[in-house]
């Protein structure tokens, strides 16, 4: 049975492959409570399909196995709108972007953290994540109570930008790929769960598109059996043949951004 003192997990939990595997890790390995977050994009056209397969999640692990009625907490939905937007971390995130491009949802993501007092929620960052490169040389890590490692960002690099962006996080996938869990999940007898996940951010007639950035690295990171083989003939041209021109070009578009910025004209007596 579980234990009362276990402690609660907060989850950021998106019906994906690697925020599954490890919502299947916390509550079918290490029984322990979890309350898992979304939050919604209302630009995103697979908002709708995201909810479903974690709804869909939810009552297959309870039906299947029932000590996870009282682990698994209903999902905590926010819209990324009512994110309140913070100086501190959007300059942050900007100084790591002139080093590295990383989403907008690393503006947004820490924020609802730190605006909603959430310490240490749960990413799915992995091997082959950019955000694990970054996050790597300032990582710090323990055991948790509760028998897993915990991966948190080292409070000695506080005066960095990548403390004040990833403080409010840790990262229990960050020695494995998606590879890796592929394997896992399939020795822990998960593949059937693990199949019910949903990554594409931009449905073609409800099936993954191949072009998107979850579609482009599922492909990239060993899972490309995931995607229809027709959008994995789109997704080669687009890879091959567009993407290598976007890098450039937003380059130039912040090279204007900020050329306008600085050519535009000064107040009466501001040097």
């Amino acid at each position: 049975m579980q234990s009362n003192d276990k402690s609660n997990v907060n989850l950021l939990w998106t019906g994906g492959w690697d925020s599954t595997f490890r919502l299947l890790q916390l509550l079918l390995q290490h029984r322990v409570p979890v309350t898992p977050y979304y939050l919604e994009d209302p630009t995103r056209p697979s908002t709708r399909i995201e909810l479903d397969t974690m709804v869909r999640i939810g009552d297959h692990l309870r039906a299947t196995y029932p000590h996870t009625r009282g682990l698994l907490q209903p999902i905590r939905v926010a819209s990324v709108r009512d994110v309140v937007e913070d100086d501190e971390i959007d300059a942050a995130l900007r100084e790591i972007r002139r080093r590295m491009y990383i989403g907008s949802q690393y503006a947004w993501l820490p924020s609802f953290c730190k605006h909603n007092a959430i310490d240490a929620m749960e990413l799915g960052v992995h091997v082959d994540d950019k955000v694990q490169a970054l996050v790597r040389p300032y990582a710090l890590e323990s055991d948790h109570p509760d028998g897993y490692r915990h991966i948190r960002v080292d409070p000695l690099h506080a005066g960095t930008a990548e403390y004040r962006l990833f403080r409010y996080f840790s990262f229990p996938l960050f020695h494995i790929d998606k590879v890796g869990i592929d394997r896992q999940a399939d020795a822990e007898g998960w593949s059937a769960i693990m199949d019910m996940t949903w990554f594409c951010h931009t449905p073609v007639r409800g099936r993954p598109c191949g072009i998107c950035a979850p579609c482009l690295y599922t492909i990239e990171e060993g899972l490309a059996r995931r995607v229809p083989v027709s959008r994995r003939v789109v997704s080669f041209f687009y890879r091959h043949l567009a993407l290598p021109l976007k890098a450039p070009l937003r380059r130039v578009r912040a090279s204007l951004r900020a050329g306008r910025r600085g050519s535009r004209p000064r107040a009466p007596g501001v040097p």
